[in-house]
């Protein structure tokens, strides 16, 4: 928000009539002690932010890497060879089997 000299004037003289010649001073003070609270208090919460945005992305790399060391470690071959053959079915041929009656047709 831009303001041009025009404006800022017309702004003193609503104040200056509004509040009197002998409370600008004392106005002119609160406004500046208030806008250095502001300042301070975002400076605050940008620190804040600033500690609580790196905590986590160090941890996030922490688990990155952890996923690519496990990722490095595993095998899948080493998981199928450990399933026993036992374990499979055997495949019966149907054509040779003759208690199978295949489909029946009316």
């Amino acid at each position: 928000m831009e303001l041009s000299i025009g404006e800022m004037l017309m702004i003193a003289l609503a104040i200056v009539v509004l509040f009197g010649p002998d409370k600008l001073p004392e106005i002119a003070r609160g406004l500046g002690e208030g806008v250095r609270k502001m300042r301070g208090a975002v400076d605050d919460i940008k620190t804040e932010i600033m500690k609580e945005a790196d905590h986590p992305l160090s941890e996030i790399k922490k688990e990155i890497d952890n996923v690519k060391k496990s990722a490095q470690d595993y095998n899948p071959l080493a998981d199928k060879q450990s399933v026993p053959a036992a374990q499979e079915t055997p495949k019966v041929d149907l054509s040779e089997d003759e208690s199978h009656e295949g489909p029946v047709s009316r």
